[in-house]
């Protein structure tokens, strides 16, 4: 009985945390968060580059559609994004030139470029911040297009 009345007496009080440790874990939950959120942006545009690549008949596609899901990768996606969001517009160019359709252009496949260039000069400090919402607005671009052009391709029925 003795011993255990020493240990408590020996032991320093527990208080509240100190306030270093607290930033600690609030700057730690910020993280979490943020990457949590860039998690689900990628995985979405995965999803939707999925969609759009799948609509093409597999014997246009210049890709596997589930091939687009790496872009979940980091590091890898800077140089897979080169693969992807070329291709893409390449397998829609490939299934129009089968239907004799020449209107489509390059099918956003310039745009594509210009995307994956600026995502990846996004991780230059300081060009980033113009290389960052530029890659934005040229996703937005892209999408627009690739949806204007998978909406003019019957579903195929299964």
């Amino acid at each position: 009985m003795l011993h255990l009345t020493t240990l408590a007496q020996e032991s320093p009080a527990q208080g509240p945390p100190s306030e270093e440790l607290v930033a600690l874990g609030v700057i730690l939950f910020a993280i979490g968060v943020v990457f949590l959120v860039t998690l689900l942006v990628y995985l979405i545009v995965a999803i939707l580059l999925y969609g759009c690549l799948s609509r093409v008949p597999q014997e246009y596609q210049r890709m596997k559609p589930g091939l687009v899901f790496l872009l979940l990768i980091p590091l890898f996606n800077l140089i897979w994004n080169f693969f992807v969001f070329l291709r893409i517009p390449e397998s829609y160019q490939a299934y129009f030139a089968s239907q004799g359709r020449t209107d489509v252009g390059d099918c956003g496949k310039s745009i594509g470029l210009w995307l994956s260039i600026c995502v990846a000069c996004s991780i230059i400090p300081c060009v980033n911040y113009i290389s960052g919402p530029a890659s934005l607005v040229l996703l937005i671009i892209f999408f627009v297009k690739i949806f204007g052009l998978k909406s003019q391709i019957p579903q195929a029925t299964a």
